[in-house]
């Protein structure tokens, strides 16, 4: 890989990771709009390091709430005492699918799942949904304003 595709795909991680649409799907398909070869599933997983980072980095202060309380409500045996330690677990068990499923499915993510077909359907799919919650969104803030 060239210095100028690690810096495009940097943007590109940068500029899409906050936004509700893919990052992922967007360092798959730059490369292919402009004619480089696939960075692979390895590297769009490596160049998110920055974006986990940058995330705890930012929530340092209720990570380190949350493990205080999560670590505490196991010294007094009271694992769900408080709306800390509780969110704490509700992260932790809810981290846990998404890391089995991603090791489970390694070979497949790492395959099939990078054809350009199903990154437009998955986007496509998605972009149907945002718009569904938008038109709700909407439908609810005019009936609360006719309230």
């Amino acid at each position: 890989m060239s210095l100028l595709e690690a810096i495009v795909l940097g943007l590109v991680q940068g500029l899409t990771e906050f936004l509700p649409i893919s990052s992922t799907a967007h360092l798959r398909i730059v490369p292919e709009l402009l004619g480089w070869r696939d960075p692979g599933a390895a590297y769009s997983a490596v160049i998110q390091l920055g974006t986990v980072a940058a995330v705890l980095l930012y929530f340092r202060k209720d990570l380190v709430s949350l493990t205080a309380a999560f670590v505490q409500g196991l010294v007094r045996k009271d694992p769900f005492g408080t709306v800390e330690a509780r969110l704490a677990w509700f992260v932790g068990v809810g981290t846990l699918p998404i890391g089995i499923a991603g090791l489970a499915f390694k070979p497949v993510i790492e395959g099939s799942l990078r054809s350009l077909y199903i990154i437009s359907a998955s986007l496509i799919g998605l972009a149907l949904v945002l718009t569904l919650c938008l038109s709700h969104w909407r439908e609810m803030a005019r009936m609360k304003r006719g309230q």
